[in-house]
């Protein structure tokens, strides 16, 4: 979580390679380079956010996807600060 925007990742996910955020009840499916794939996500500056936050950590979140997928827990990713 950060700046009030909420980042997950489910099991039992399918294909393409995505993550969940949530901001002020609005949400969204983005892939892993932070473009909004499918939802509501109005905030502009939310979406700017989660694609620098996305950028920062692909490969953690290309990881995560892996371990998820493997039915692994998932290593907690540094928020935005």
């Amino acid at each position: 979580m950060f700046f009030g925007i909420i980042v997950r990742m489910f099991y039992r996910e399918h294909e393409p390679v995505h993550f969940h955020a949530e901001y002020q009840g609005q949400e969204a499916k983005f892939d892993l380079d932070g473009k909004m794939i499918v939802g509501n996500m109005r905030s502009r500056t939310a979406r700017r956010l989660i694609r620098q936050w996305a950028s920062l950590h692909r490969r953690e979140l290309e990881v995560n996807w892996k371990r998820m997928k493997a039915g692994r827990p998932l290593e907690r990713i540094e928020p935005l600060e």
